[in-house]
C-alpha cells in the first residue's frame, strides 16, 4: 500500500534509494532495510487475501529496526556537521509534522487492539462459563457493536494517513548535492513506507465485509483504489480477524433464532485463542514501533532547536 502501493492487489514497482555512504556507514544499512521493507510491501501487494497477523508483525518489527538505523544516522558526527553548515528550516518542520501524524495513527491502532483484546477475552470467559451458549449473547452483541465501530475508527485513521501523504513535497528540497537534503529524502522514504505498513495493518483489521450501514465499510471503500473493491468483496477471508468475525456473526444469528444444537463451542474457543495470541503479537510490535517513533520525534525537535 509508495502511497497506496501496499494495498493488496495493487502492483507498483519497488523503489530504491541511494544514500551517500560518505554521510555515515549506517546509511548503507538504512538503504538495505528500506529495500527489504519495499520487498515486503511488494509481496503483500501481490495477494488479494487479507494479510495475516504474523506477516504484519514482521513488517512492524522491520520498521522499528529501520527507525533505529535512522536514529544512528541523525546522531552521527557527520550529520551534526551538516546541520551546522545548513539550516534545516521548513523542510525539517515538514518532517516533524509527519512524525506527529504517524505517532497519532500508531497510538490509535494500539488503542484499537487493546479494546479488541478485551472483547475477545470477555468472549473467552463467557464461553468457559456454564449456562449454555445462549448466555454469551450479550458478549457477542458487544463484540459485534465494537467491530462496527472499529470500521469507522479505521476510516478516520486512513484519512489521517492520506492527509500526511498529501503533505509530502509541500516544501521544496534543498540542493540535491547537499548531504542534508539526502537525509531529508531518506526521511520521506521512511515516512512513505511507514504509511504503507500502517495502511496494511488497518485494512487487515477492517475485514471482513459485513452488512454495515453507511459510514462503516463504505467509508473505507472511498479510501481504497477503485479497481480493488470487487476483489476484496469476493475474496475469501482467511486472516485471524476475519475468521472470528464470520464465526461470531453466524453464532449470534443462530442464537437469536434459538438454533444452538450443533454449535461447536470448542471450535469458537480455538478461534478466539488464535486471535488473542495474534493481537498480543501485534500489540508488542506496535509498542516497540511507538517508542521508536517517539524517539524519532524527539530527535527531529532537537534538530530544529539546535
Amino acid at each position: 500500500m509508495a502511497g497506496l502501493s501496499a494495498i493488496r492487489g495493487v502492483n507498483l514497482p519497488v523503489r530504491s534509494i541511494s544514500l551517500p555512504s560518505r554521510l555515515h556507514p549506517n546509511s548503507l544499512k538504512i538503504e538495505a532495510e528500506l529495500n527489504k521493507l519495499k520487498t515486503w510491501e511488494s509481496s503483500s501487494a501481490s495477494t488479494t487475501a487479507p494479510l495475516g497477523a504474523e506477516t504484519i508483525k514482521n513488517g512492524l518489527v522491520q520498521l522499528a529496526g529501520l527507525y533505529n538505523c535512522v536514529e544512528e544516522l541523525i546522531h552521527s558526527p557527520l550529520m551534526q556537521q551538516a546541520l551546522l553548515q545548513h539550516q534545516p528550516g521548513k523542510v525539517m518542520e515538514e518532517a516533524l509534522d509527519e512524525s506527529i501524524g504517524l505517532l497519532d495513527v500508531c497510538g490509535n491502532a494500539r488503542d484499537l487492539f487493546l479494546m479488541m483484546k478485551e472483547h475477545v477475552q470477555d468472549l473467552q470467559s463467557a464461553l468457559r462459563r456454564k449456562g449454555g451458549v445462549s448466555s454469551i449473547e450479550s458478549d457477542l452483541q458487544a463484540y459485534i457493536c465494537f467491530r462496527k465501530k472499529v470500521k469507522k475508527d479505521i476510516g478516520k485513521c486512513l484519512r489521517a494517513l492520506r492527509r500526511t501523504e498529501n503533505n509530502f513535497g509541500s516544501f521544496p528540497l534543498l540542493d540535491v548535492n547537499n548531504s542534508l537534503s539526502m537525509v531529508i529524502r531518506m526521511l520521506r522514504e521512511v515516512s512513505t513506507i511507514t504509511i504503507s505498513i500502517f495502511r496494511s495493518l488497518l485494512l487487515s483489521l477492517s475485514m471482513p465485509v459485513m452488512n454495515t450501514k453507511a459510514g462503516g465499510w463504505s467509508l473505507i471503500q472511498k479510501l481504497m483504489p477503485t479497481g480493488l473493491i470487487a476483489s476484496e468483496r469476493s475474496q475469501k477471508i482467511i486472516n485471524e480477524v476475519g475468521s472470528v468475525d464470520f464465526a461470531l456473526y453466524a453464532l449470534h444469528g443462530r442464537i437469536r433464532k434459538n438454533d444452538t444444537k450443533k454449535i461447536d463451542v470448542q471450535m469458537e474457543q480455538r478461534r478466539l485463542e488464535t486471535l488473542d495470541a495474534s493481537i498480543k503479537g501485534l500489540e508488542a510490535g506496535l509498542d516497540c514501533l511507538f517508542r521508536r517513533l517517539i524517539q524519532h520525534r524527539v530527535s527531529l525537535l532537537n534538530i530544529l532547536t539546535h
